[in-house]
């Protein structure tokens, strides 16, 4: 009897395993359906994709659309990521649903996406870059005025008026823990990264708190000294404008310098001319 039933049991075993693994199969596809798969690849310096601009801190899209505008009259497709809320809560949602914004851009077919943030919306970017695999669906990043390193407006903030410093606020103090966490990331060499700030920045203090290891690492008075620009200014400058536009292109991604400030200056003059 007992060498009867054991080919049964086996048989048994058998069918059991099969179809514990196409269980595990189903909720694995379950799973990922809801995203592209991991990629293994990189993406192809000279096949831009649509260009996400993540907002600064409150979340207000106006700031972006000059440079948004600009983007698109070189034929690329740009959109302004709305954030969640009023832009002021956990930095982390904010990724997530940068993140969201990138996961609809390739499945619409984009072979990847560049993404331009601004203010805190660099520190957005940072962290979907640590916090989502950005390094296989970020084609290049350009961050303006970013306080990657914190700003001390915002730990004055925290400590003077705790109510009226929501969570992003908190967030960006330098020492907080998720900048303690963004502080041991260096951008990887196959990542092509622009950040740009201003030495007369007054809302992120100091100003080089938008430095960023492995980036391109540019204040706007290193190619144009003569240029005095608010933080507020950073999105709409034209010498900007110019800057995120080179970046944004497919030649290999070098640090500006002053030819760039007489070319842009030749531009604007040009531009401003009647009849042009």
């Amino acid at each position: 009897m007992r060498s009867a039933l054991a080919p049964r049991r086996r048989l048994l075993v058998v069918a059991v395993a099969l179809l514990v693994v196409a269980l595990a199969a189903t909720v694995a596809l379950r799973a990922c359906a809801g995203r592209p798969a991991a990629r293994e690849d990189f993406p192809d310096q000279s096949r831009p994709g649509p260009v996400l601009l993540i907002p600064g801190y409150g979340g207000g899209q106006a700031a972006l659309s000059v440079l948004a505008q600009r983007i698109r009259a070189t034929g690329r497709a740009a959109t302004i990521v709305a954030l969640p809320g009023d832009g002021t809560g956990d930095l982390n949602a904010q990724a997530a649903t940068l993140d969201g914004a990138v996961t609809r851009a390739l499945r619409d077919g984009a072979p990847s996406v560049d993404l331009v943030g601004y203010s805190a919306g660099g520190v957005v970017a940072l962290l979907w870059l640590a916090r989502h695999d950005g390094v296989h669906t970020a084609r290049r990043i350009v961050t303006l005025g970013a306080p990657l390193h914190g700003t001390r407006l915002a730990a004055t903030g925290a400590a003077v008026v705790p109510d009226a410093c929501p969570t992003a606020c908190q967030q960006l103090a330098p020492g907080s823990a998720l900048l303690a966490e963004l502080d041991r990331l260096t951008v990887p060499a196959r990542l092509p990264w622009l950040s740009v700030w201003t030495d007369d920045d007054q809302t992120v203090v100091p100003p080089d708190s938008a430095r960023l290891p492995g980036a391109v690492n540019v204040p706007v008075q290193s190619v144009c000294p003569e240029v005095h620009l608010a933080h507020g200014d950073l999105p709409a400058d034209p010498l900007v404008g110019d800057l995120v536009l080179g970046a944004l292109g497919t030649a290999p991604l070098t640090a500006p310098d002053a030819s760039d400030c007489a070319r842009s200056r030749t531009s604007r003059l040009s531009s401003s001319r009647p009849g042009s």
